[in-house]
C-alpha cells in the first residue's frame, strides 16, 4: 500500500501562486507515475498535471500548461504542484495519485492510490 498526503492548499487571490506537496509513504516507488487532479464544487474530477517514474515525462491539461508545474524529489518521496497565475475557475480539491504503471497518465483508472485532498480557494 502506498499512503499520499497532500499539503499547501490554502486561499489566495487571483494572479497569486500557491505550490502544493504530496507525501508518499509505504510501498513507494520512483517508479510510480505521479498525478494531480482536482474537483470543484458540482463538478467531476478532472486531470491537472502527471509526471513519470522514470525519466521525468511531465503531462498537463491545457487549461493549466504554462501556468503549472509538476516535479518530484524522489530521495524526498515527495511530489509538488507549482501553481502560479492562479484563477478564480483554479478553485477545487486537488488531489494526489500514485500509479504503479509508471507513466505520466491523465487517466483517473490508471492511479491505484489516492490522497484524501487539499483545498485550493482562489479570490477574485
Amino acid at each position: 500500500q502506498v499512503q499520499l498526503v497532500e499539503s499547501g492548499g490554502g486561499l489566495v487571490q487571483a494572479g497569486g501562486s500557491l505550490r502544493l506537496s504530496c507525501a508518499a509513504s509505504g510501498r513507494t516507488s520512483s517508479r510510480h507515475g505521479m498525478g494531480w487532479f482536482r474537483q470543484a464544487p458540482g463538478k467531476e474530477r478532472e486531470f491537472v498535471a502527471a509526471i513519470s517514474g522514470i525519466g521525468g515525462l511531465t503531462n498537463y491539461a491545457d487549461s493549466v500548461k504554462g501556468r503549472f508545474t509538476i516535479s518530484r524529489d524522489n530521495a524526498k518521496n515527495t511530489v509538488y504542484l507549482q501553481m502560479s497565475s492562479l484563477k478564480s475557475e483554479d478553485t477545487a480539491v486537488y488531489y494526489c495519485a500514485a500509479g504503479a504503471i509508471g507513466l505520466a497518465t491523465p487517466h483517473e483508472a490508471e492511479y491505484e492510490y489516492w490522497g484524501q485532498g487539499t483545498q485550493v480557494t482562489v479570490s477574485s
